[in-house]
């Protein structure tokens, strides 16, 4: 395992990221389930673990909470919030009101008194970033949080923040974590050189483009991952986009097999080589998936396979644009680009 600082806070963390999200109903996993991953994640060097408030509505927090007793200590633990936790119309958002009530809920969930990474889970358009820092900032000299960061911000709005930190005297997001992986590089363009301008550590999500990069979805073959099953529209063929992904997934794994490498292999050593990059944080919804991951730990990609990267999927380029998490409301929305 390979150890980075992350961002400017001086914390090391592993290059591989345990994250949780199928951790509770969302990947079917039990207690006994989620404590052996953990278990054989930390043997592995891994000390980050990523999970979320709107995780199986909070049941991967209490599942990470009992999986971590007693060792509390050796994890660099991180948590979100902001998605909708239930129906209620306040019980979502970073406003300070919201952020105040769901860390403590998070806290309860996770059985700790402090979580050290505290991430807004989606940019709130209703929210001040004014406000918002200065909830965290007062969350974190109550020594609730040690740092706090941002997920699946647009570029402009990672700038904004930073502006809003200096002009109101706040703390700063010190983190970003978005979806980055060799099917989908539209942050090469614009949002990881504002992470690497404002020294931010980057922990990067789906590295293996739900499971495009994992080696089991291939020509020819029925897609049956798990993740097919409740989002079909992302994994039918018969879609332009998807055709773009398995047509990329056919080179990649000849260039796997050329290189002496798995497609997870390659996928994880793509992202990890980016100087931008701090981990990436992968989520196994069993031991064996895990494993497979572990084994790309120390994974070095060389020059030439890069490149033969480059040629198959272009820098910057996302094969499925639709896809973002981070597009602004307005291209979305037509009647926010009408008066």
């Amino acid at each position: 395992m390979q150890y980075r600082t992350l961002g400017r806070t001086g914390v090391q963390v592993s290059s591989l990221a345990l994250g949780a999200m199928n951790f509770g109903k969302i990947g079917r996993t039990t207690q006994d389930e989620v404590t052996a991953i953990v278990d054989a994640a930390l043997e592995g060097g891994i000390n980050v673990i990523d999970t979320a408030d709107a995780y199986s509505g909070g049941e991967s927090e209490e599942m990470v909470g009992k999986a971590i007793v007693g060792r509390r200590e050796d994890i660099v633990l991180a948590t979100k919030a902001s998605l909708p936790m239930g129906d209620g119309r306040n019980h979502q958002g970073s406003s300070r009101r919201w952020l105040v009530t769901e860390l403590d809920n998070s806290l309860r969930r996770l059985g700790v008194d402090h979580v050290d990474l505290y991430q807004i889970h989606r940019w709130d358009p209703n929210t001040g970033d004014e406000e918002t820092l200065s909830a965290l900032t007062d969350l974190q000299r109550a020594g609730k949080i040690r740092y706090f960061g941002s997920s699946t911000f647009p570029a402009h709005r990672i700038v904004q923040a930073q502006w809003a930190a200096r002009e109101y005297h706040l703390g700063r997001y010190v983190t970003e974590q978005p979806s980055y992986s060799i099917l989908q590089r539209g942050i090469e363009t614009h949002v990881l050189p504002v992470t690497e301008q404002y020294g931010l550590g980057v922990l990067v999500w789906s590295p293996l483009a739900s499971g495009w990069l994992s080696g089991a979805i291939r020509e020819g073959r029925d897609i049956t991952t798990s993740r097919s099953t409740f989002m079909p529209q992302r994994f039918d063929t018969a879609i332009p986009a998807n055709r773009a992904k398995l047509d990329a997934v056919e080179q990649l794994a000849a260039l796997a097999d050329e290189a002496s490498l798995t497609m997870i292999q390659l996928a994880l050593g793509f992202v990890t080589t980016h100087p931008a990059v701090t981990s990436a944080l992968i989520g196994p919804r069993t031991l064996d998936h895990l494993h497979s991951q572990l084994a790309a730990a120390d994974t070095v990609l060389a020059a030439d396979v890069l490149d033969a990267i480059d040629a198959i999927v272009a820098p910057g380029t996302d094969l499925a644009a639709h896809e973002k998490n981070d597009t602004p409301p307005a291209l979305l929305n037509p009647a926010l680009r009408r008066r």
